[in-house]
């Protein structure tokens, strides 16, 4: 009798002191100041749109700054939509951590196309379709140029860019986009001194398979030189016209 009253004591005690260091070790006093920020800008290896001094900045702009500030001043989510402001954040996600500080985690907006409209448009596209500020920065996407308005440039530009974006060898291949008059579209490559004429914005993937076959079987033994327009409008033929010597 006198060793089960002795190992439910045991027990007790044990329980009782697991449920006070769980609350001591995960109470944050309200009045602790924020030792400051763990911050974590995504895809900043590839893109660096926006930088830590920058979101230190503009939470300082916004009066939102954490560093200094008692725990129970500081709103997670009024410093999340006031970095969801800036015009190169995508999304920021923010909380409190166990020691005292604030992380913050940004996911930055990728431009997957440049725009330099004729009525004097400059802007970015990026990967959703909405037109994104220029930054101070330079970025190395495909620039287009032309007749474009923004409806165009949101609609069948947008589908150009994210195919391009998804293909290793054309990204790296068009350099530039130019649109005409009538909203047709033609590529100048990085390699070759020609025009790719695609005509109307449809069928990417069926037309840059036929130019790719065409690179390897007809440029690789011609040269890729010797054409001034290679015109790939039509589905069932491609259209070369020469240089003038």
């Amino acid at each position: 009798m006198i060793k089960r009253i002795l190992i439910l004591s045991l027990l007790l005690g044990i329980t009782a002191y697991l449920i006070i260091a769980v609350t001591v070790f995960n109470h944050r006093p309200e009045q602790q100041a924020c030792k400051g920020m763990e911050l974590l800008i995504k895809d900043s290896v590839d893109y660096q749109l926006i930088t830590p001094s920058e979101v230190k900045r503009i939470l300082k702009k916004g009066g939102v700054l954490p560093e200094g500030k008692k725990l129970c001043e500081i709103n997670i989510r009024t410093i999340e939509e006031t970095l969801d402001k800036s015009p190169f954040i995508q999304n920021a996600e923010c909380y409190l951590t166990t020691g005292g500080k604030v992380a913050v985690s940004i996911y930055q907006r990728i431009p997957i196309l440049r725009v330099i409209s004729n009525n004097g448009d400059n802007y970015y596209l990026d990967t959703e379709g909405k037109i994104m500020a220029t930054p101070d920065k330079a970025i190395h996407v495909a620039i287009a140029t032309g007749f474009i308005d923004r409806k165009f440039a949101q609609k069948e530009l947008y589908e150009l860019g994210k195919f391009l974006q998804e293909d290793l060898f054309w990204n790296s291949q068009i350099e530039q986009i130019n649109i005409t008059p009538k909203q047709e579209i033609e590529l100048i490559p990085r390699v070759g001194n020609h025009i790719l004429f695609f005509g109307k914005p449809n069928d990417y993937t069926e037309k840059f398979s036929k130019l790719q076959t065409f690179y390897k079987k007809g440029l690789n033994r011609v040269g890729w030189n010797k054409y001034s327009r290679i015109s790939i409008e039509f589905n069932n033929q491609i259209i070369c016209t020469k240089k003038e010597k």
